[in-house]
């Protein structure tokens, strides 16, 4: 017996200190995009140069109770031309934009959205509708089918097939829904990629912009408080906004950008470690268990 609970208490403290790091991991990488953002702020007060050109007038607006456009032609992740009136009319709508194939921080967004829906009561399809739409016009309807895939997958309830949607478009329709809600980005044709600000918005059922959530993570009971005003028709206050800055950022450009640079490295080796020490937490209980 007293060699079980030694066991277990040892298993028991490797995985805390995995998960330790794990969060440890984490917290770095928000830390690097905080100063990521933070570099981009400050730049122009301590070294103009610092500033990359690629997030020049890069920003989201808050523009409450301004209506979005609802005859805006996209296609749906089956490739069907629909308009966005399709999911106005009944429910709140929460609206997120990203493009598909970034590789920073469009995951994060609709990662920290998937968490934040998991934690609220409220179903998707059900009291509310849930649109991701690219604003990178090359993104392609197999594309948004596969992302509707990992997070309707990953939701866990049945009406987020129905209700959550994956839309691309062109370039008229994404530029008029962007200006609507205050989203600016830019194309860099250097690095084929976009820089942006990152938030989500929740809509009234009439289509118009209630509330703004910024950065990448969104508190569940904060996002159901916005989902019963907005589905009541009512506009929220202006937030404080803190931006994180999505794009590739070079670190030759200032001395700013090393920092962010080894803050992420840092904080991705500790999640490779933290990953490794979990799996051999669990596989050395494995074999303790088998014994």
């Amino acid at each position: 017996m007293r060699v079980i609970a030694k066991q277990k208490t040892i298993r028991s403290v490797t995985r805390t200190r995995a998960l330790g790091l794990l969060r440890a991991g984490f917290v770095a990488a928000q830390l690097g995009a905080f100063l990521l953002s933070f570099a981009v702020r400050t730049a122009g007060q301590d070294n103009a140069a610092v500033t990359p050109p690629q997030l020049r007038g890069v920003g989201i607006d808050q523009r409450l109770n301004q209506q979005v456009p609802p005859d805006l032609k996209f296609r749906d992740e089956t490739g069907q031309p629909v308009t966005l009136r399709s999911y106005f009319g009944k429910k709140p709508v929460i609206l997120s934009l990203v493009y598909y194939s970034c590789p920073m921080l469009c995951t994060m967004v609709e990662n920290g959205l998937l968490n934040a829906l998991r934690d609220v009561k409220f179903n998707i399809g059900e009291q509310y509708e849930v649109v991701t739409v690219s604003f990178d016009p090359s993104d392609r309807p197999e594309v948004a089918m596969a992302k509707k895939a990992i997070y309707a997958g990953l939701y866990g309830r049945p009406g987020a097939k129905r209700g959550w949607h994956f839309l691309v478009g062109e370039e008229p329709a994404i530029r008029a829904l962007t200006q609507a809600v205050g989203f600016r980005y830019n194309y860099d044709p250097q690095t084929l990629q976009f820089a942006h600000a990152t938030a989500i918005m929740v809509l009234t059922p009439q289509g118009k912009v209630s509330r703004y959530f910024y950065g990448i993570q969104y508190p569940a009971r904060d996002v159901r408080l916005a989902l019963v005003e907005a589905s009541n028709e009512e506009i929220g206050n202006p937030v404080d906004a803190l931006l994180l800055y999505c794009c590739q950022y070079d670190p030759a450009t200032g001395k700013y950008g090393v920092i962010v640079s080894r803050v992420l490295k840092l904080a991705g080796f500790m999640t490779i470690v933290s990953l490794g020490t979990l799996i051999l937490a669990l596989s050395r209980g494995g074999r303790h268990a088998d014994a």
